[in-house]
């Protein structure tokens, strides 16, 4: 694709060229047998991936070629009479170098090959977790796999419609690394590359995918601590009886919630990797097209029987962290529900005691009211006596007691009234 991409005159979209060149991201290269392959994988966060990107580039630059650009994922060396090919993942990143010692000796694994970049000034990105040599010969060259390989877990198969034989048994050599032989019978050299390439990547994936269940493994105890707790708030549900007991146990139950959503939080990414990771593997290894030999196990048996129990582990933790987490919703749930009826039994006892209260509120305020007519009544008659005393005494002719007798009854009415219009008033504003 061209730098410039400006199609038909249309703006490109930014991520145009990367989509573009995905499918083409790792192409397979043609293989000359025979040949000697070294693979290298680590593990590499953000930071260290940039870093390594960084002095791939000065390190090609050093070699006379131009490195990759800060978007590349792939790149492709001329290095020591074959080729270095460098390839950024998600997680971790990988070399592969092919060499000539095979040709040279014409036994397989017998001498390192010549050339090899992973020496003293090869800089690691990070910590290896994959280390392959693969061993491409031609079928005249003749070997006996029980002497190259452990027989009990050896795993040899035709490939490639039976253009090829490889074989391995996935455990270190001498040097630490996983040995793979593949056998050509005269098959073209792309169709070898492609085959050598996903065979090294069936043992990069397999690695990978494995890193699921130490995972699995240190997530098992706290489940199981957080199973027998909730069997046992369970039980407790069953007994307990008021407020504080209930609130006690929804208090545990959450503590389990939140211990249980931690642990699944921090396995998510690496179940949901190995499941990505197992898929791939299954997806080459179908590619690869396995015939069995007779009398040995195919990489897909093999890998079923050992790798398989290994995901199903990673699976069934999933499951139960996802079982255990509805379980304890429901638990929450249940007691959440008795939390909220007992405080609104406290909330209706509450409101009942607090209507006696204003009931008893109430009459005592009509019985204030009462004398407080009274006592008005009386202090009002009082006034008017002496208004009368002083009336009589000026010369009207007016009995003093009689008055006061006589404007008793209107006071107390006109009192109580004025009292009732006042309380009125105040009712009509609430």
């Amino acid at each position: 694709m061209a730098e410039n991409d400006d199609t038909a005159g249309f703006a490109p979209h930014p991520l145009r060229r990367a989509l573009l060149g995905e499918l083409h991201a790792r192409p397979f290269l043609p293989v000359e047998t025979p040949r000697t392959f070294l693979h290298y994988g680590f593990t590499t966060d953000d930071e260290a991936a940039a870093v390594d990107r960084a002095w791939f580039a000065e390190f090609c630059r050093a070699h006379g070629s131009a490195g990759p650009n800060a978007e590349t994922r792939h790149h492709v060396l001329a290095f020591g009479g074959g080729a270095l090919r460098w390839e950024s993942h998600a997680e971790f990143t990988t070399y592969t170098w092919d060499g000539t010692a095979s040709a040279r000796t014409g036994t397989p694994f017998a001498d390192e090959p010549d050339g090899s970049p992973f020496g003293r000034d090869f800089r690691a990105p990070g910590p290896l977790i994959v280390a392959t040599r693969l061993d491409l010969i031609d079928a005249d060259q003749g070997c006996n796999f029980d002497a190259l390989f452990d027989p009990a877990s050896l795993a040899a198969s035709e490939i490639v419609g039976g253009g090829l034989i490889a074989a391995t048994d996935f455990r270190p050599d001498g040097h630490g690394l996983t040995r793979i032989l593949v056998i050509n019978r005269g098959e073209a050299p792309q169709a070898v590359g492609a085959a050598c390439q996903r065979l090294l990547e069936v043992e990069t994936y397999r690695l990978l995918a494995l890193m699921g269940l130490p995972e699995a493994q240190r997530q098992a105890p706290q489940i199981r601590r957080i199973e027998t707790g909730l069997s046992e708030i369970a039980d407790e549900i069953r007994t307990s009886a008021g407020l504080d007991a209930n609130e006690a146990l929804l208090q545990r139950l959450t503590q389990l919630a939140a211990d249980l959503e931690a642990g699944a939080a921090a396995s998510a990414y690496r179940f949901g990797a190995s499941r990505a990771y197992d898929e791939i593997i299954t997806q080459r290894l179908a590619a690869l097209g396995e015939r069995a030999l007779a009398g040995r196990s195919t990489w897909a048996s093999f890998l079923a029987r050992r790798l398989r129990p290994a995901m199903r582990t990673c699976e069934t933790t999933e499951e139960r962290q996802a079982n255990l987490s509805r379980k304890l919703a429901r638990a929450a749930t249940l007691l959440r529900t008795r939390v909220d009826v007992e405080l609104e039994s406290q909330n209706r006892n509450l409101l009942e005691a607090m209507n006696r209260r204003a009931r008893l509120q109430l009459r005592l305020q009509q019985t204030v009211e009462g004398l407080s007519v009274a006592a008005i009544s009386y202090y009002v008659v009082g006034l008017l006596g002496h208004l009368f005393e002083g009336a009589e005494k000026a010369g009207v002719p007016l009995s003093t007691g009689l008055a006061q007798a006589i404007s008793v009854p209107v006071v107390v009415l006109m009192i109580w009234y004025l009292v009732r219009r006042i309380r009125a008033h105040h009712s009509d504003l609430e």
